[in-house]
Protein backbone atom coordinates (compact mmCIF):
# COMPACT_ATOMS: atom_id res chain seq x y z
CA UNK A 1 0.00 0.00 0.00
CA UNK A 2 2.65 2.12 1.29
CA UNK A 3 4.62 1.59 -2.50
CA UNK A 4 0.98 2.28 -4.42
CA UNK A 5 0.72 5.75 -2.45
CA UNK A 6 4.35 6.51 -4.10
CA UNK A 7 3.44 6.06 -7.46
CA UNK A 8 0.11 7.17 -7.25
CA UNK A 9 1.31 11.33 -8.37
CA UNK A 10 3.13 9.46 -11.41
CA UNK A 11 0.14 7.62 -12.10
CA UNK A 12 -2.11 9.98 -12.22
CA UNK A 13 0.38 12.22 -14.47
CA UNK A 14 0.38 9.05 -16.90
CA UNK A 15 -3.49 9.23 -16.67
CA UNK A 16 -3.84 12.53 -17.87
CA UNK A 17 -1.27 12.69 -20.39
CA UNK A 18 -3.01 9.33 -22.15
CA UNK A 19 -6.43 11.49 -21.42
CA UNK A 20 -4.82 14.48 -23.60
CA UNK A 21 -3.33 12.36 -26.30
CA UNK A 22 -7.27 10.60 -26.70
CA UNK A 23 -9.10 13.94 -26.44
CA UNK A 24 -6.79 14.93 -29.93
CA UNK A 25 -6.39 18.28 -27.88
CA UNK A 26 -2.63 18.70 -29.26
CA UNK A 27 -4.80 19.21 -32.55
CA UNK A 28 -5.28 22.78 -31.71
CA UNK A 29 -1.46 23.55 -31.58
CA UNK A 30 -0.78 22.43 -35.16
CA UNK A 31 1.07 24.76 -37.38
CA UNK A 32 -1.34 24.87 -39.88
CA UNK A 33 -4.17 25.02 -37.40
CA UNK A 34 -2.53 28.11 -35.88
CA UNK A 35 -2.00 29.63 -38.85
CA UNK A 36 -6.09 29.54 -40.21
CA UNK A 37 -6.77 30.84 -37.04
CA UNK A 38 -3.94 33.54 -36.64
CA UNK A 39 -5.67 37.07 -37.24
CA UNK A 40 -8.39 35.48 -34.30
CA UNK A 41 -6.01 34.25 -32.31
CA UNK A 42 -3.84 37.22 -32.55
CA UNK A 43 -6.30 39.62 -31.93
CA UNK A 44 -7.25 37.68 -28.29
CA UNK A 45 -3.48 37.96 -27.24
CA UNK A 46 -3.80 42.18 -28.16
CA UNK A 47 -7.13 41.74 -25.90
CA UNK A 48 -5.92 39.66 -23.12
CA UNK A 49 -2.34 39.22 -23.21
CA UNK A 50 -1.84 38.52 -19.45
CA UNK A 51 -4.54 35.45 -19.65
CA UNK A 52 -2.67 34.72 -23.35
CA UNK A 53 0.80 34.48 -21.33
CA UNK A 54 -0.14 32.18 -18.40
CA UNK A 55 -2.65 30.07 -21.02
CA UNK A 56 1.04 29.37 -22.77
CA UNK A 57 2.75 28.78 -19.63
CA UNK A 58 -0.24 26.93 -18.36
CA UNK A 59 -0.59 24.39 -21.53
CA UNK A 60 3.35 23.78 -21.86
CA UNK A 61 3.72 23.10 -17.76
CA UNK A 62 0.33 20.16 -17.93
CA UNK A 63 2.20 18.54 -21.41
CA UNK A 64 5.24 18.54 -19.84
CA UNK A 65 4.25 17.13 -16.31
CA UNK A 66 2.30 14.73 -17.82
CA UNK A 67 5.54 13.56 -20.17
CA UNK A 68 2.77 13.46 -23.18
CA UNK A 69 4.81 13.50 -26.75
CA UNK A 70 4.28 16.31 -29.10
CA UNK A 71 4.62 18.87 -26.29
CA UNK A 72 6.91 20.98 -29.57
CA UNK A 73 3.50 21.86 -31.31
CA UNK A 74 2.98 23.46 -28.22
CA UNK A 75 6.36 25.16 -28.66
CA UNK A 76 5.77 25.93 -32.18
CA UNK A 77 2.61 27.58 -31.77
CA UNK A 78 4.49 30.06 -28.93
CA UNK A 79 6.74 31.02 -31.24
CA UNK A 80 4.13 32.00 -34.25
CA UNK A 81 1.97 33.66 -31.79
CA UNK A 82 4.61 35.61 -29.42
CA UNK A 83 7.50 35.52 -31.26
CA UNK A 84 10.61 34.03 -30.49
CA UNK A 85 12.06 35.96 -27.48
CA UNK A 86 8.84 36.25 -25.59
CA UNK A 87 7.43 32.77 -26.72
CA UNK A 88 10.39 30.90 -25.75
CA UNK A 89 10.28 32.59 -22.42
CA UNK A 90 6.81 31.46 -21.64
CA UNK A 91 7.17 28.00 -22.91
CA UNK A 92 10.95 27.56 -20.85
CA UNK A 93 8.80 28.76 -17.91
CA UNK A 94 6.04 26.03 -18.47
CA UNK A 95 8.60 23.32 -19.28
CA UNK A 96 10.74 24.27 -16.05
CA UNK A 97 7.55 23.62 -13.94
CA UNK A 98 5.98 20.56 -15.28
CA UNK A 99 9.54 19.15 -15.26
CA UNK A 100 9.56 19.93 -12.11
CA UNK A 101 6.57 18.40 -11.30
CA UNK A 102 7.22 15.25 -13.79
CA UNK A 103 10.87 14.93 -11.49
CA UNK A 104 9.27 15.45 -7.83
CA UNK A 105 6.51 12.77 -9.05
CA UNK A 106 8.86 10.32 -10.35
CA UNK A 107 11.61 10.60 -7.92
CA UNK A 108 8.48 9.67 -5.18
CA UNK A 109 7.88 6.58 -7.02
CA UNK A 110 11.24 5.32 -7.14
CA UNK A 111 12.47 6.28 -3.65
CA UNK A 112 10.43 2.81 -2.26
CA UNK A 113 12.71 0.91 -4.00
CA UNK A 114 15.01 -1.60 -1.67
CA UNK A 115 17.83 -3.95 -1.94
CA UNK A 116 20.98 -4.27 -4.02
CA UNK A 117 19.89 -2.80 -7.59
CA UNK A 118 20.84 -4.99 -10.11
CA UNK A 119 24.65 -5.05 -11.62
CA UNK A 120 23.97 -2.87 -14.98
CA UNK A 121 21.68 -0.22 -12.78
CA UNK A 122 24.65 -0.25 -10.28
CA UNK A 123 27.23 0.67 -13.49
CA UNK A 124 24.54 3.30 -14.83
CA UNK A 125 24.88 5.37 -11.49
CA UNK A 126 28.24 4.83 -10.93
CA UNK A 127 28.87 6.70 -13.90
CA UNK A 128 26.40 9.15 -13.16
CA UNK A 129 27.84 10.11 -10.06
CA UNK A 130 31.33 10.34 -11.80
CA UNK A 131 30.48 12.98 -13.74
CA UNK A 132 26.60 14.26 -12.96
CA UNK A 133 27.05 17.48 -14.25
CA UNK A 134 28.51 16.54 -17.72
CA UNK A 135 26.00 13.56 -17.46
CA UNK A 136 22.19 15.41 -16.84
CA UNK A 137 23.76 18.34 -19.25
CA UNK A 138 24.15 16.02 -22.61
CA UNK A 139 20.95 14.47 -21.69
CA UNK A 140 19.19 17.49 -22.19
CA UNK A 141 20.96 18.83 -24.83
CA UNK A 142 20.81 16.10 -27.36
CA UNK A 143 17.61 16.88 -29.37
CA UNK A 144 17.14 12.73 -30.10
CA UNK A 145 16.28 11.98 -26.26
CA UNK A 146 12.63 12.65 -25.03
CA UNK A 147 12.15 15.48 -22.36
CA UNK A 148 9.62 13.60 -20.67
CA UNK A 149 11.89 10.28 -20.87
CA UNK A 150 15.06 12.02 -19.69
CA UNK A 151 13.35 13.51 -17.06
CA UNK A 152 12.19 10.22 -15.52
CA UNK A 153 15.71 8.67 -16.17
CA UNK A 154 17.11 11.48 -14.10
CA UNK A 155 14.79 10.76 -11.09
CA UNK A 156 15.52 7.17 -11.20
CA UNK A 157 19.49 8.21 -10.92
CA UNK A 158 18.94 10.34 -8.26
CA UNK A 159 19.69 13.19 -9.58
CA UNK A 160 19.76 16.24 -6.88
CA UNK A 161 17.12 18.67 -7.24
CA UNK A 162 19.30 21.46 -8.04
CA UNK A 163 21.62 19.86 -10.14
CA UNK A 164 17.91 18.72 -12.74
CA UNK A 165 16.45 22.03 -12.37
CA UNK A 166 19.82 23.59 -13.45
CA UNK A 167 20.69 21.44 -16.29
CA UNK A 168 16.35 21.93 -17.51
CA UNK A 169 16.85 25.31 -17.27
CA UNK A 170 19.79 25.96 -19.68
CA UNK A 171 19.59 22.76 -21.70
CA UNK A 172 15.61 22.58 -21.92
CA UNK A 173 15.84 26.51 -22.81
CA UNK A 174 18.43 26.02 -25.83
CA UNK A 175 15.82 23.51 -27.08
CA UNK A 176 12.88 25.72 -26.63
CA UNK A 177 14.39 28.43 -27.66
CA UNK A 178 15.47 26.44 -31.84
CA UNK A 179 12.37 25.43 -31.54
CA UNK A 180 10.77 29.08 -30.86
CA UNK A 181 12.78 30.73 -33.63
CA UNK A 182 11.41 27.83 -36.13
CA UNK A 183 7.79 28.19 -34.91
CA UNK A 184 8.12 32.00 -35.61
CA UNK A 185 9.45 31.73 -38.99
CA UNK A 186 6.21 29.07 -39.81
CA UNK A 187 3.64 31.51 -40.99
CA UNK A 188 5.66 32.71 -44.27
CA UNK A 189 6.98 28.90 -44.54
CA UNK A 190 3.68 27.39 -44.58
CA UNK A 191 2.09 30.64 -46.97
CA UNK A 192 5.19 29.51 -49.32
CA UNK A 193 4.84 26.17 -49.15
CA UNK A 194 1.57 24.86 -48.06
CA UNK A 195 2.41 22.78 -45.82
CA UNK A 196 5.59 21.70 -43.21
CA UNK A 197 6.68 18.62 -41.31
CA UNK A 198 8.39 18.11 -38.32
CA UNK A 199 11.46 16.68 -40.49
CA UNK A 200 12.71 20.40 -40.45
CA UNK A 201 14.09 19.12 -36.86
CA UNK A 202 16.46 17.15 -38.97
CA UNK A 203 18.15 19.81 -40.54
CA UNK A 204 22.01 20.49 -39.88
CA UNK A 205 21.10 24.00 -39.17
CA UNK A 206 19.24 22.97 -36.59
CA UNK A 207 20.36 19.63 -34.94
CA UNK A 208 24.54 20.71 -35.44
CA UNK A 209 24.70 23.75 -32.79
CA UNK A 210 22.80 21.56 -30.75
CA UNK A 211 24.77 18.59 -31.20
CA UNK A 212 27.91 20.73 -30.73
CA UNK A 213 26.86 21.89 -27.64
CA UNK A 214 25.96 18.22 -26.42
CA UNK A 215 29.53 17.46 -27.58
CA UNK A 216 31.16 20.34 -25.27
CA UNK A 217 28.91 18.71 -22.02
CA UNK A 218 31.00 15.70 -22.68
CA UNK A 219 34.13 17.54 -22.55
CA UNK A 220 35.14 17.11 -18.66
CA UNK A 221 34.61 12.98 -19.10
CA UNK A 222 36.77 13.12 -22.02
CA UNK A 223 39.04 15.35 -20.75
CA UNK A 224 39.07 12.89 -17.03
CA UNK A 225 39.77 10.12 -18.65
CA UNK A 226 42.56 11.63 -21.21
CA UNK A 227 44.56 12.09 -17.72
CA UNK A 228 43.66 8.97 -16.39
CA UNK A 229 45.25 7.48 -18.96
CA UNK A 230 48.42 9.36 -19.10
CA UNK A 231 48.85 8.38 -15.60
CA UNK A 232 48.86 4.76 -16.26
CA UNK A 233 51.21 5.53 -19.09
CA UNK A 234 54.17 7.08 -16.50
CA UNK A 235 53.48 4.47 -14.23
Amino acid sequence: MKRLRAFLPLLVLVAIGIALLASGALDRFDPHHIVQQEEALRADIAAYPWLSAFAQVGVMTLAIATGIPGAVVIVLAGGMLFGTITGTLLSAIGSTLGATILFLASRSAFAQGSGEPPALVGRLRAGYHAYPISFAMFMRLVPFFPFGGVTVALAWLRCPLWLFLTATVLGGTVMIAFETALGAGLTETIAREGQVSLNLFTHRRVLLPVLGMAVLALAPIVLSQLRRLGRKKDR
